[in-house]
């Protein structure tokens, strides 16, 4: 589909990581672009993202990064006062990455990465969820001399593949990634240490950091949604639910900075804007108690999406709590063309409304919380509808930064709003397919 509004195509934007404890390197305009997207660093760690534009003069760039500095200042004091929890305290890690292999060289680069994290005990599982395997098979071939464990799974769907993979896991915890994005070394130590250090914890989350910026439709997608799975934010935060009597217990929930102060109170419907399936972590016990991921919702079934955001809810529902761990990181690979992101747009739109349909199918009190919850849902999606046909994402900075002078494409916001009103009739379809899966009549 052709761009529904004008918009000035943007060139690539390059993704610098700077350290902010050693001296500022000199940023200059030249043939990888003109801008960048700064990701500040602090102990190791990143603290803190600007887009910048640049010009021939790396002046320009320092003084809009030099800021940052003082304003993460904080950060690092924060960062030394926790002391590192002993190797013998941490739990064994199963980490499960389903893939349909259609991905050759991040599947590469993802074992190549998993082999080498910095933490002391922990097992990969990769479950081939092809349902149709070539003749020139090249999983085998890029399996061979990797330490891992593979699972086959046959049935379609990334819910599947991963219950798979839980299902042969030894760990305490397990972890899920996918096989497009680039991991960090210390992204189970992370992961780890924050089980260890919040006992009561039944989910981790981390952070999702763009791989790279190169086409219009990756720059695209950071400023529609303003990080992969919401505003991104570099604090620590722990996820309560309300504990209230009748029938709006836990339906809402409270994000809860280490000191105690609540930064944002929220629907549970919400908790998208704090984490997404290529990063998380879960307790095996707490993952076995919601009854992990729900096979009619994701990619590869007619419901496409919602499997994440599911169990994150079940979660959540159950009185369980989830912290949102911005030092595990990983860094995604978005789609590269305009035709993928409004095919992964429209996806999220059909996955959101199916996901109430699955909430309500498991849980009645659900229709009940979300009649009570509507009229505000349908304020803040007018306006998000309003703001981003209008060619801005929800909060664009009101700086002068190639994030507040990128326009972005109607096309986006109209692929996924007119995919929230398919959704229950995908959920529908969704079920009679997974039914015919289990009763042997599907046929690839």
């Amino acid at each position: 589909m052709a761009l529904i509004s004008p918009v000035t195509v943007p060139g690539p934007r390059r993704v610098v990581s700077i350290d902010l404890d050693a001296p500022l390197p000199e940023l200059v305009a030249d043939e990888r672009g003109d801008s960048a997207l700064v990701v500040g660093y602090r102990g190791g760690f990143p603290v803190t993202t600007l887009d910048v534009l640049l010009t021939e003069d790396p002046a320009d760039a320092r003084r809009a990064v030099e800021p940052l500095v003082s304003q993460t200042a904080g950060a690092a004091a924060d960062a030394g006062a926790v002391a590192p929890v002993p190797d013998e305290d941490l739990p064994l890690i199963s980490v499960v990455v389903s893939t349909i292999v259609a991905r050759i060289e991040t599947i590469t680069t993802l074992l190549s990465v998993l082999e080498h994290l910095d933490y002391p005990r922990y097992e990969v599982i990769i479950v081939d969820n092809r349902v149709k395997v070539p003749a020139d098979d090249l999983l085998p071939r890029i399996l061979e001399g990797h330490n891992v464990r593979l699972v086959v799974e046959r049935r379609p769907g990334c819910s599947a593949g991963r219950n798979a993979g839980v299902a042969a896991a030894k760990g305490e915890v397990i972890a899920f990634t996918d096989d497009d994005v680039r991991i960090s070394p210390q992204w189970l130590r992370m992961i780890g240490s924050r089980f260890v250090r919040e006992p009561a914890l039944s989910a981790v989350t981390g952070l999702i950091l763009p791989e790279e910026l190169s086409t219009p439709a990756q720059i695209w997608y950071e400023a529609y949604y303003g990080g992969f799975s919401g505003e991104r934010t570099f604090e620590p935060v722990t996820i309560v639910p309300d504990d209230v009597p009748g029938v709006m217990r836990n339906a809402r929930v409270s994000a809860v900075a280490p000191d105690g102060s609540v930064r944002k109170h929220f629907a549970v419907y919400g908790i998208g804007g704090y984490g997404a399936g290529a990063n998380w972590a879960v307790r095996t016990s707490a993952f076995r108690a919601a009854g992990g991921f729900d096979p009619v919702l994701g990619a590869g079934v007619p419901a496409r999406g919602g499997e994440d955001l599911a169990i994150f809810i079940d979660i959540l529902w159950g009185g369980g709590r989830i912290g949102f761990e911005p030092k595990a990181v990983v860094h995604h690979t978005h789609r590269q063309d305009l035709e993928g992101l409004h095919h992964q747009l429209h996806s999220n739109g059909v996955g959101f409304t199916a996901l109430m349909c699955a909430l309500i199918a498991k849980d009645r009190r659900h229709l009940t919380v979300l009649a009570r919850l509507m009229p505000i849902a349908a304020r803040v999606k007018s306006k998000q509808l309003v703001t981003r046909l209008a060619g801005r994402r929800d909060a664009a900075p009101e700086t002068v930064t190639e994030a507040s002078t990128t326009r972005i494409p109607r096309s986006l916001a109209y692929h996924e709003f007119r995919g929230f009103p398919a959704g229950p009739a995908a959920y529908l379809r969704s079920r009679r397919f997974w039914r015919d899966v289990e009763e042997g009549r599907f046929r690839p």
